[in-house]
């Protein structure tokens, strides 16, 4: 286990190319400490994603190491190292043929946890997510986006990990959806204190969320610190992105 004052997630010079030898990400330097929420920023094909899944190997590092808790990740048990972790994305990936239920439940059931157990963990994780306990008997394609997303964080939580990876969980949905659970997750997040890794293009959702931003282009590291500290860095590549942000708030404080 880390020390308490050991990062959680660290990557140190990491790279990974693909089997054809094309450099996804380049000698990447960033680390995130318990409670924090490390957002990575950046466009379509920057390397976000393939960050997130290193973590928890689905993706080997071809360079450098990466270190869960202060252990090198390659020296983990897969199987332990991924239960370690919860994982929350865009698709939500709910089983259609399985209950709400049996869909939060399914890594306890995998952990042998009691039937009593996972029944009270059902109930408690719907009740924290907003939602009525009595859904747990329905099937996904009966709930909104929304709610099936909640469902995803849910079954994130369920075994109660200490690190989440969400890959752009709130990307699909509309816009006043999408907005309320950003404040739900965030408040979610004061009571648990997870530590997570964060993927998202969009620089609001960066700044709402974030303790800090990491941005990404072109499988590099271009700058990493608080909101502030992202708002008023001079980085050209940084200032574009703020100033496009800007322009879009005004936009909308105009209509």
């Amino acid at each position: 286990m880390a020390r308490q004052a050991d990062p959680v997630i660290e990557f140190r010079d990491v790279s990974y190319r693909l089997p054809n030898g094309r450099e996804i990400l380049h000698a990447l330097d960033l680390e995130t400490r318990s409670g924090e929420i490390l957002v990575l920023l950046g466009r379509s094909g920057s390397g976000k994603t393939t960050a997130l899944k290193l973590v928890n190997r689905l993706l080997e590092t071809s360079a450098g190491n990466l270190l869960i808790e202060a252990r090198v990740a390659r020296q983990w048990d897969t199987i332990k190292l991924r239960r370690h972790i919860g994982y929350a994305i865009q698709e939500v990936g709910l089983f259609p043929h399985y209950t709400i239920a049996r869909n939060i439940g399914l890594v306890p059931s995998i952990e042998r946890w009691p039937a009593s157990r996972i029944h009270v963990r059902v109930q408690e994780l719907l009740k924290l997510v907003g939602l009525n306990p009595d859904i747990g008997s329905r099937y996904p394609h009966e709930l909104s986006g929304g709610q099936r997303q909640r469902v995803g964080v849910a079954r994130a939580l369920a075994a109660d990990p200490p690190i989440l990876l969400m890959d752009e969980p709130f990307g699909a949905l509309d816009p006043l959806t999408r907005s309320d659970l950003q404040r739900e997750f965030l408040s979610l997040q004061k009571q648990l204190g997870k530590t997570v890794l964060f993927v998202t293009h969009d620089l609001h959702e960066a700044l709402l969320l974030g303790t800090k931003i990491a941005l990404l282009e072109e499988g590099r590291l271009v700058s990493i610190g608080s909101p502030q500290e992202f708002l008023n860095s001079a980085d050209p590549l940084v200032q574009k992105y703020v100033h496009a942000f800007s322009g879009a708030e005004q936009a909308r404080g105009g209509k």
